[in-house]
């Protein structure tokens, strides 16, 4: 087996070379998805890339490196539109998998109950990819095509996460369902995004939802709704209607059937934009 340890892109790139390798940025799901399999014959470790670690803001918004980690993320000094990627990655796992585990990885793993997925989507992120010939941005939303499929093509790494400057005002909040509190994938999950306007009603909102089909889903019909409404009204037990919940396509597995998801979604999605109301309102 041969062992990369990249400290520049450019070395990472020429061991990425004509065949490819695993590309490992902490390893939480490189190394147990091959558990009992032989020993992948090359190893691509891009952790000590400086230029992919680290959250830097800007004019243009916020560049997240792709190799940095889950912990990083919660410590860091960032403004509340990004509360629910901070709530995502206390979920992420254990402390020592958050201390480990990155948030490109979270996305190329292409899980549909990705944990970064959903508050992601909600902050309009978009994946900056790099080859050694070329750059490249792509909307989150179009990068995770299906379950462990993404948009990569060989010989590319995903370099950062962008989140553009977000609305005045924004608060985020996020929720998931599981069978226990902790260490657990998601039955069901959600992310929200809202904002005022000038006359204190619901400017604007944005809502994701994990775990409910092949993946993360921005729900734009509901979004539409709830733009204009009064703040209050986000406790009203009809406020999601079923046409709202149209572009899930949730399954039946062992952690709950299709029905029980988006029931689960509704009540999730309901009280997230509370919480993330409430932090505003009080």
């Amino acid at each position: 087996m041969a062992y990369v340890a990249a400290r520049s892109l450019d070395e990472a790139f020429a061991a990425l070379g004509a065949e490819g390798a695993i590309v490992v940025a902490g390893g939480t799901d490189v190394f147990p998805a091959h558990a009992g399999k032989p020993a992948p014959s090359r190893i691509l470790d891009i952790t000590r890339i400086d230029e992919m670690r680290g959250i830097e803001a800007s004019a243009a918004g916020w560049r997240i490196g792709g190799a940095t980690r889950w912990s990083e993320i919660i410590a860091a000094d960032l403004p509340p539109a990004f509360d629910g990627l901070k709530a995502a990655a206390r979920e992420v796992g254990s402390i020592q998998i958050q201390n480990a585990g990155t948030i490109a990885g979270n996305l190329c793993n292409a899980s549909p109950a990705a944990d970064g997925a959903p508050p992601l989507l909600t902050l309009d992120a978009a994946v900056e990819i790099a080859s050694a010939n070329e750059r490249r941005t792509v909307p989150l939303a179009d990068f995770i095509t299906g379950p462990r499929r993404t948009g990569l093509k060989p010989g590319e790494l995903v370099t950062a996460i962008l989140a553009p400057p977000q609305p005045t005002g924004a608060r985020s909040a996020f929720l998931k369902l599981g069978a226990r509190k902790h260490l657990v994938i998601s039955i069901a999950m959600t992310a929200v995004l809202i904002w005022p306007d000038a006359a204190g009603r619901v400017g604007g909102a944005r809502v994701s939802v994990g775990a409910c089909g092949p993946v993360a889903r921005r729900l734009g019909e509901l979004e539409a709704a709830l733009r204009g409404r009064a703040f209050s009204d986000l406790a009203e037990p009809g406020l999601i209607a079923p046409g709202h919940l149209a572009p899930l396509a949730p399954i039946n597995d062992i952690r709950g059937g299709a029905g029980y998801r988006l029931d689960a979604a509704a009540t999730l999605i309901r009280r997230a934009l509370l919480e993330a109301a409430g932090a505003r309102h009080g």
